[in-house]
């Protein structure tokens, strides 16, 4: 069986922050949220009125729906990047959404419009792929899920490049299903702080080009870093919440570095899930207190400043990830004041040097999913 590497060769993306993985690096360095005030919809009858969206992004025309507005122009940009025979793997947990409420509120649309496989289908014509792609939408681990089957069917010989997009909005239809769960704060998110009270919604697009490191150099693509390991387990402790004890999430990390072959002394810092709920961010420092025993490692999480990105939220963490461990920092955990006493001398309100070629990143997503990539440079 081949033991091949996975290279990270081109990646892009668009946040709450903007245009590009440059944007989003400066806003979260700065230490200021994007979560704001929305005005895509009326949010009287929710819990909150806040949400990190792209600034700019609306609704335009009955055809469009937010993600491809975002999936376009990064796709359009890259296509002199992306090769033909690239396997597109498309990770979302809504995908096109916005289709779906205009069929339902407004009487516009088709509902059918709205299935996975239709956006799917204009996302390899968008990319180029003369292949047909596949789905995962596996709640909030969707893209580092997508992230791990990729590298793995490079390892394993099957593909040597793979197309991993991500996307998902910010919508009516979901914010009222986390309003309803009482799962988001009702200011804005404030990961591993002793005062959260529950996540804010963002939304995100963006794409990792994956290949085999023969494939890389025969191309002489510039290489980004390594998705060395991954790990993936379900808990299967409840629907919406996560096991409390840390015990799933864990064994996601501990898969993924044997995967990696790299003991848990060689990771460098950890870019947690930190969605600021009381349960998820209690849940993940108790799982890596099991896995690092004998020092804190430097640990953050993105949500405070680009909210939950959902079934993007992986691959958003991994390129930021990859650009961390470019520079040798890790970015603030945005919006925390006062930190949690699990959490003290871990994470910090202030950006972090560290040393080291090895970040692990985490996701923990409904039904128990846990999933963990080992990001190397």
């Amino acid at each position: 069986m081949p033991h091949l590497k996975a290279l990270a060769v081109a990646s892009d993306l668009v946040t709450p922050y903007g245009w590009g993985i440059e944007a989003c690096w400066q806003g979260l360095l700065s230490g200021k949220t994007a979560i704001r005030p929305l005005e895509r919809f009326s949010t009287g009858h929710l819990l909150t009125g806040k949400a990190a969206t792209i600034p700019g992004l609306k609704v335009i025309s009955p055809d469009e729906s937010l993600v491809m507005q975002m999936l376009t122009p990064l796709l359009r940009k890259a296509s002199g990047l992306i090769p033909a025979d690239a396997l597109v793997i498309l990770a979302t947990t809504t995908g096109e959404i916005d289709f779906l409420e205009r069929s339902v509120i407004e009487g516009r649309a088709s509902a059918g419009e709205s299935r996975l496989d239709c956006l799917l289908g204009k996302v390899v014509q968008l990319a180029g792929s003369a292949r047909p792609g596949i789905i995962i939408s596996a709640a909030c681990v969707s893209s580092s899920t997508a992230i791990a089957r990729a590298a793995s069917q490079i390892r394993d010989g099957v593909d040597d490049c793979l197309l991993v997009v991500a996307c998902d909005s910010v919508s009516e239809f979901v914010m009222a299903g986390f309003s309803t769960l009482m799962a988001l704060d009702k200011d804005m998110a404030r990961p591993f702080d002793q005062n959260r009270g529950g996540l804010s919604l963002g939304e995100a697009a963006g794409f990792i080009l994956l290949m085999s490191e023969e494939r890389a150099m025969r191309e002489n693509r510039p290489v980004i870093g390594e998705i060395a390991g991954w790990g993936l387990t379900s808990d299967a402790n409840h629907m919406t919440g996560p096991s409390r004890d840390g015990r799933g999430l864990a064994l996601a990390v501990e898969k993924a570095l044997r995967s990696a072959g790299l003991p848990d002394d060689s990771v460098g810092s950890i870019a947690a899930h930190g969605t600021g709920t009381v349960y998820n961010d209690a849940m993940e420092m108790k799982a890596f207190k099991r896995i690092f025993t004998n020092q804190a490692i430097p640990t953050y999480s993105i949500k405070g400043g680009t909210g939950h990105t959902l079934g993007a939220a992986g691959l958003v963490e991994a390129i930021v990830a990859f650009r961390s461990l470019q520079e040798k920092v890790i970015p603030p955990t945005v919006n925390m004041r006062c930190v949690d006493e699990e959490a003290k001398g871990w994470v910090s309100p202030q950006p972090q040097p560290f040393n080291g070629q090895v970040t692990v990143s985490t996701n923990s997503g409904f039904g128990g999913l846990n999933a963990a990539l080992v990001l190397k440079v």
